[in-house]
């Protein structure tokens, strides 16, 4: 009975998505929080988020003839940030799809904006393992297909991560290397700690959010911080 009100449930999402599933068991990970189940999403999330940055890359490579990179990198974190992931991800009804645990739920985590917008880059990552990168480029495509794209979207202020890319491109060094140092509190509400690495300027620094996410771009923000206390 709960898998057949599982495939209803989800039909009308694939549906939104241009996508039906010869492997269903994907499109219900990628719905999966953390908090629900010890298998949960957020592998599919690492996928998806690469598959996003090339897709959305390639398509303002294309709609875009005539901007610089960096431009083309300040519209496209414009677009992939998750106020813009979250807006999408409403539009597909993912919050009253979404397994979260019973902390989760209380707290109001179908509404959570990461939730959500980590929910979608599961599933970007879900159809490239189902069908390929083809169909995952295609749906992204199609998620951005209504949103206006624009050189005057460049003027949207950079985010810490796009600012400290752009620094580092502009000095011909390597980008920096992200990884989570520590987690705490419990899985519906858990802290990340993560470290933002500049291997060249051997040089390290920690922030904290509620999201991988946004404690990367706090340690983003922190190590631009530093760069600006300690010029080259």
């Amino acid at each position: 009975m709960v898998e057949v009100y599982a495939k209803l449930t989800t039909s009308g999402l694939q549906d939104r998505l241009q996508h039906r599933f010869a492997q269903p068991q994907l499109l219900e990970l990628a719905l999966t929080h953390r908090s629900f189940s010890s298998q949960h999403n957020e592998r599919l999330e690492f996928l998806g988020d690469s598959v996003l940055n090339l897709a959305v890359s390639r398509m303002l490579y294309s709609a875009l003839r005539d901007q610089p990179e960096g431009d083309l990198s300040r519209v496209r974190a414009n677009l992939v940030k998750q106020d813009t992931l979250h807006r999408l991800a409403l539009d597909l009804g993912l919050s009253g799809l979404i397994r979260l645990g019973e902390g989760e739920m209380r707290s109001g985590g179908q509404q959570r904006p990461s939730i959500l917008a980590d929910a979608l880059e599961a599933i970007i990552g879900a159809v490239l393992m189902d069908a390929g990168y083809d169909a995952a480029e295609g749906l992204v495509l199609r998620l951005f297909d209504k949103v206006a794209i624009s050189p005057t979207m460049t003027a949207a202020a950079k985010d810490p991560k796009t600012e400290l890319q752009e620094w580092l491109q502009a000095r011909r060094m390597q980008l920096p290397i992200y990884r989570v140092a520590g987690t705490t509190g419990a899985a519906h509400q858990q802290t990340f700690d993560v470290e933002c690495e500049i291997a060249e300027l051997k040089q390290a620094q920690r922030g904290i959010g509620n999201s991988r996410r946004s404690g990367e771009q706090a340690a983003a923000a922190a190590m631009l911080q530093w760069l600006q206390e300690h010029p080259l």
